[in-house]
């Protein structure tokens, strides 16, 4: 997928923590690339976390601003690979009423430091690998974001600046899909052009957003711009450990899920799912695999298997035109739009 090379699954979970191999060269070519890490492995950690979404300026004539989306809860964030130059970090939320707390997988972060391609959204639920030439991957990270089937989302790549004691990493703007909390009550447009920030804190990190939404019509517009805050500030007073066993317990699981996404982003094409919208139809299947496995009732190896029978059945190469995919409605499991 890309310039690192990794195994198809993770082992175990101590051995995804263990020291990373990183050479002198890499250190020499870029005295940077020891903060870049420190600023990256400094997101792993346990936190009460705001979510905090508003409408700031409507750019389409008749557009009323809808109410700010405002949310929270603890999560933990987990490093579940580390080979010097690709971190992988792993979120799983925890929620629930005092006692009776339960984990929900959420997103994934994965950071490959010079990369050679990276992640694109294309729009309509399709993607592809972008290449990066190197005069423009030097001291370069690329982030790639997951979401909680570890189906792909977006990426971007760009350079951890550290100025004024400050760690932050700034990518150009990118398309990303909409988030479910528009996806599963909006229509009216169809996708994120969106710049990213990350900033490492004195309590945490903050994640920051500037979200343009796009109309993909013929003359493609912006309806009104975003401003999102999503705020990490390390909290150790909930039951984490309810969710490091879920990740003890499904890691090999997830790490073969990732392998079956991982096969369809090495294919060297671009490829989308057979649905539009919410693809509730893949995302809660897989879950339900991993809440399987985590209870004992699914060997993980048969659950891997069902999983990517499950990808496979809503996945495709035969991605249509953007006007073809922006306009189509519904799920469609025979590989067409």
């Amino acid at each position: 997928m890309l310039n690192y090379v990794r195994p198809a699954a993770i082992a175990a979970l101590t051995c995804a923590l263990s020291a990373p191999v990183v050479t002198a060269q890499d250190a020499i070519a870029d005295p940077s690339f020891e903060l870049d890490r420190d600023a990256i492995l400094a997101m792993a950690g346990n936190y009460d976390v705001t979510f905090d979404f508003r409408e700031t300026v409507a750019l389409t004539d008749g557009y009323e601003l809808k109410e700010p989306k405002l949310s929270g809860g603890y999560e933990i964030v987990r490093v579940i690979e580390d080979t010097g130059d690709f971190i992988s970090l792993q979120h799983i939320l925890v929620v629930g009423d005092e006692g009776e707390e339960f984990p929900i997988k959420h997103w994934r972060q994965d950071w490959t430091y010079e990369p050679t391609e990276v992640l694109s959204f294309i729009g309509g639920n399709a993607w592809e690998m972008r290449p990066v030439p190197t005069g423009e991957s030097e001291g370069q990270w690329a982030q790639e974001v997951y979401q909680v089937d570890d189906s792909p989302r977006y990426g971007a790549v760009a350079a951890w600046t550290h100025d004024n004691h400050v760690s932050q990493w700034t990518p150009p703007a990118e398309w990303r899909p909409l988030p479910r909390r528009d996806m599963t009550a909006r229509e009216d447009y169809d996708t994120v052009l969106a710049v990213n920030r990350h900033t490492i804190t004195p309590f945490g990190w903050v994640h920051e957003q500037t979200n343009s939404k796009l109309v993909l019509d013929e003359d493609p517009n912006v309806l009104v711009r975003e401003i999102g805050v999503n705020t990490y500030r390390h909290f150790d007073d909930f039951p984490v450990a309810v969710g490091e066993d879920y990740l003890a317990a499904t890691s090999d699981y997830w790490a073969g899920v990732r392998g079956a996404w991982e096969a369809l982003e090495d294919s060297g094409s671009p490829f989308g799912l057979t649905m539009q919208g919410e693809p509730e139809a893949l995302y809660q299947p897989l879950l339900e695999l991993a809440g399987e496995v985590e209870d004992g009732t699914k060997s993980t190896d048969e659950a891997i298997s069902e999983a990517s029978d499950v990808i496979e059945t809503y996945t495709t190469h035969e991605i249509g035109t953007l006007a073809d995919r922006v306009s189509a409605t519904g799920a469609d499991p025979d590989g067409s739009y």
